[in-house]
């Protein structure tokens, strides 16, 4: 059993001449604020500080066995989708301004196209994402709406494709996700206006068609939409943002609420209170929701839960009050300890569904839960949801992906005996053919073969955070290589030498071309109990303070 990690850093000071801004320099700058007092984007007053700060995209490189897995995506499923899914995500998208499926498949592939695109800094899937941005950059109308046209009468119905909803605000938020990442690699100001625009029409609109007008999805994952309500209050300013961020959070399934309900069926043998799909609607029955539990069977999506999760603390930066904080908390040990699986996921297949290890993981639920924690970790720097994002990076994602990221599960589980078509203890069981568990482009659900491919590039952008003194934190090891700004403006690259998790010794070398001072944060893993740093190869003292070495 593993006990020790070693920590080897070696500092180097590298002289130069004064030189033009590096590419990396410019995308700092154009991601940072004139009244910002950090380097890069924290909360701006009166939203709560962020206790680490998200680096923009590309600030943080793969390298090793973690570029290896980002070429295989390109090589496969993610550099090849429109080719090998052309129904769904080809030019008939709704979002290419086609006739054809126009709700969430096409903007989820984006939602992990365009970081690994910029991230392998690979021409060919930039040509392939940029028709998408375009388009949905040119499609807002006088009104602020944006997105695929809604049709003035039903269309067709096609076997596959999801042609309707056009209008509904869930798919708005993955896509409100793509063009944020697009900005933090290009500065193009179309997105912001944009998004202004849209928010505008969004504090118009929820009044009378509120966030679940089309489908309950858009209300259990309000949260994602809050989050960039936030971002672009930061860059911003604009003082009309937080009260849609209250208006949003208002209309958003109550997910403080249940997380906080004491379970009062102990004991008995109730398996929900009612059906996720048919729970009621905003605004919402109080009674019921009072009497919600996360132990209960059925009444949660798994997704909905992996995505609802961070509303909490989303909610926090607004409205700074502790029971944000405690309903996460609570939220993680309960679901741990009624559903909880020994990859760090839950069993939901797709309700949730107890944590015997036959129950299904829905390989969606694994990507969103990676990138909640990820979004948590920035909000409370809290190092258990960092070992928790780690646990499931490195045991649940590569599971449910072949090796040549050509196929994919639906479900997976921990105890993974026959991958045939036969029937399962899931919930989820006669509408997929009884392929749930069987590799495939298109077995089981379609959904997770457009969704899946945010969860390596994510990954890769917040293995390192800054912190709010100028300085930097590692939160994951993966072998990478970072360029960042820290105290006093200073430009440092840390190169991580390591095959972390395939071995236990991470070498952090950081050169800079003038001599800085500032912070250095290292996770110290939850399983570690004898940990070793080594600065210019001598040992050093350190204390570990909340699971972290400065």
């Amino acid at each position: 059993m593993k006990t020790r990690i070693s920590l080897l850093l070696l500092a180097l000071f590298v002289a130069s001449c004064s030189e033009a801004p590096t590419e990396q320099n410019k995308l700092d700058q154009q991601n940072k604020l004139p009244q910002q007092k950090t380097l890069y984007l924290q909360n701006l007053a009166p939203l709560h500080p962020k206790k680490y700060i998200e680096l923009p995209l590309g600030t943080i490189r793969p390298e090793g066995w973690l570029l290896h897995q980002l070429e295989l995506m390109r090589d496969g499923m993610t550099g090849h989708l429109d080719e090998w899914y052309p129904s769904v995500v080809g030019e008939r998208n709704g979002w290419l301004g086609g006739d054809g499926d126009g709700w969430e498949r096409g903007v989820y592939w984006l939602d992990g196209l365009v970081p690994l695109a910029w991230l392998l800094e690979d021409e060919g899937l930039k040509e392939k994402a940029m028709p998408w941005i375009e388009w949905t950059l040119n499609s807002q109308t006088e009104t602020g709406y944006f997105g695929p046209v809604p049709f003035e009468e039903a269309p067709e119905a096609e076997a596959g494709l999801q042609k309707t909803m056009r209008q509904d605000w869930w798919p708005k938020m993955v896509m409100l996700k793509v063009l944020q990442q697009y900005y933090e690699v290009s500065g193009d100001e179309r997105v912001i206006d944009l998004m202004l625009d849209y928010f505008r029409f969004q504090l118009n609109e929820l009044p009378e068609t509120p966030l679940d007008n089309w489908t309950f999805w858009a209300n259990r994952r309000g949260g994602d939409n809050l989050m960039v309500v936030h971002w672009l209050y930061n860059l911003t300013g604009e003082s009309f943002l937080l009260e849609l961020g209250d208006l949003l959070h208002e209309q958003t399934f109550p997910w403080t609420e249940v997380f906080l309900n004491e379970d009062c069926y102990k004991g008995s043998d109730l398996d929900h209170l009612y059906p996720y799909n048919t729970q009621n609607r905003y605004p919402f029955d109080q009674e019921l929701i009072s009497r919600l539990h996360t132990r209960q069977l059925q009444s949660f999506h798994c997704v909905n839960l992996a995505q609802g999760i961070k509303e909490p603390m989303i909610r926090y930066q607004q409205d700074p009050d502790p029971r944000y904080l405690k309903a996460v908390e609570k939220a993680m040990s309960d679901i741990r300890l009624y559903h909880g699986q020994p990859q760090g996921m839950y069993g939901g297949d797709e309700p949730m569904h107890g944590n015997d290890p036959t129950q299904g993981i829905e390989l969606c639920s694994v990507v969103e839960l990676m990138y909640s924690l990820e979004k948590m970790i920035a909000i409370s720097g809290r190092p258990d949801l960092m070992d928790h994002l780690e646990k499931i990076a490195y045991n649940a994602l590569p599971t449910q992906v072949t090796d040549d990221f050509t196929s994919r599960q639906y479900f997976q589980q921990a105890n993974q005996v026959m991958l045939t078509r036969h029937r399962h203890n899931f919930y989820e069981e006669d509408h997929h053919g009884h392929t749930d568990l069987c590799y495939g482009l298109l077995t089981g659900y379609p959904c997770c073969t457009c969704n899946l491919h945010q969860g390596w590039p994510k990954l890769v952008s917040h293995l390192w955070y800054a912190t709010d003194g100028g300085g930097l934190a590692a939160v994951v090891y993966a072998p990478c290589n970072i360029t960042a700004r820290v105290a006093g403006g200073e430009e440092v690259t840390i190169r991580e030498e390591t095959s972390y998790p395939f071995e236990d010794k991470i070498r952090l070398l950081i050169s800079s071309k003038n001599p800085v001072s500032f912070s250095l944060h290292l996770r110290i893993p939850g399983w570690c109990s004898n940990p070793e740093l080594k600065i210019n190869g001598e040992k050093a003292s350190f204390e570990v303070e909340e699971g972290m070495v400065v």
